[in-house]
């Protein structure tokens, strides 16, 4: 039972200004629960890039909200998700933790079948169990019966999503709504990732989302991004043309220092692409924002109500990663300094909501696209007795 302090409802307003979700929805232990059951148990979650697995039997660790999956590509060419955990008596079949990487890698190989550690049974890439050493249909051994626990995974646009709950009310396409068309221009499944950059974030994911779906902080918190794209700040970032994309600066058209790339803009955009930044929210753990010439993509994993993992890659085009002079740190240099002054603030807002006296806050009407995490979560969680309705439109810069 989670107690909300005051009984706040997230649709009250005060003095025309919209409050945010009351306190205890970024700091409670018990609200973190209902929100691993109602949301990241319910909805499909992002955890990496199909790129990560080439070959068969290569296989990702991932563990999204504390659960540890394997996925593996198949003999078939298929992608497939996993509980790590062997049939037999719950051992990991996976000994050693995910290596940390600086871009998408495979965490193995296994050699044609998982053999569980601990007494051998064997599974097939797809998670058959195809033999029990010493144990067969005379010690009632039914193999058909124990398969391993499968999770139901889907790709969009080279991102691998896998769904916990393991019985989707709606499909990955439903989940994401208009997104794909939206930026259908934008060649997701070809790139590739040159680098990634994680950060370890003293914050909800629900402030670190917050301030993803507003430029109200841009001002004050970015300075050089301001620069680069002075709409950001041009009256507290209101009236942001995203569906078009955000123009930049005369002479500018990308995220670098300098606001340009001697890369070439993705070749499918249209012309008003090729000099505008556009970015998509796509709930509940998926970032993602788009220059011209390269992607980065922000993965979140939610630790705890106070922590958050955050994985950024950066995505690139084939032939300009094989171009002999390819140098990503224009781009990558840029995001981590804009990452690093957002994750800054971020950890500010987390520690102040925890004064004891704070209730709850308020959106400025700049900050109008940040209610829509109110209605996300209010429409799952209910007991936070009532939440605005806004529409799934959720697209911001950093």
């Amino acid at each position: 039972m989670v107690e909300i302090r005051g009984n706040v409802d997230p649709g009250a307003t005060a003095g025309g200004l919209e409050r945010t979700l009351p306190r205890e929805a970024y700091v409670s232990e018990a609200f973190h629960e209902l929100e691993r059951e109602r949301i990241f148990r319910a909805e499909w979650l992002c955890v990496g890039r199909e790129e990560a697995l080439e070959r068969p039997g290569e296989f990702l660790v991932v563990e999204p909200i504390g659960e540890r999956l394997i996925v593996v590509r198949g003999k078939d060419g298929r992608l497939r998700a996993f509980h790590d955990v062997c049939r037999h008596r719950g051992s990991r079949l996976v000994l050693d933790d995910p290596p940390s990487c600086d871009r998408p890698r495979p965490a193995g190989r296994f050699r044609g079948s998982i053999v569980c550690p601990y007494h051998a049974w064997t599974y097939g890439l797809d998670g058959r169990l195809r033999n029990a050493p010493f144990l067969d249909e005379r010690h009632g051994l039914r193999k058909e019966d124990l398969s391993l626990y499968e999770v139901p995974l889907d790709v969009w646009g080279g991102f691998v999503f896998v769904h916990l709950g393991g019985h989707p009310a709606r499909s990955l396409a439903e989940q994401l709504g208009p997104i794909p068309a939206r930026i259908a221009r934008y060649p997701l499944a070809r790139l590739r990732t040159a680098r990634r950059l994680s950060y370890e974030v003293g914050a909800n994911w629900k402030v670190i989302v917050e301030n993803y779906n507003e430029c109200y902080h841009c001002g004050p918190v970015h300075p050089e991004l301001c620069e680069l794209v002075p709409a950001f700040k041009e009256r507290g970032g209101a009236g942001l043309d995203w569906e078009r994309g955000v123009p930049h600066r005369r002479g500018a058209w990308t995220f670098t220092f300098t606001g340009t790339s001697a890369r070439r803009p993705f070749p499918e955009l249209a012309p008003e692409e090729r000099d505008r930044h556009k970015g998509e929210l796509i709930y509940p753990n998926l970032m993602v924002s788009l220059s011209p010439d390269h992607v980065a993509a922000f993965t979140l994993w939610p630790e705890g109500p106070t922590r958050t993992r955050i994985d950024c890659d950066f995505l690139f085009e084939p032939e300009e990663m094989r171009s002999p002079g390819f140098d990503p740190s224009d781009a990558v240099g840029f995001w981590d300094l804009v990452n690093r002054q957002d994750w800054r603030i971020c950890e500010a807002v987390q520690a102040g909501m925890s004064a004891r006296p704070f209730r709850f806050g308020y959106y400025a009407p700049m900050e109008d696209l940040s209610l829509d995490i109110r209605r996300y979560v209010g429409e799952r969680i209910p007991e936070l007795g009532g939440a605005g309705q806004r529409g799934e439109r959720t697209d911001r810069p950093g």
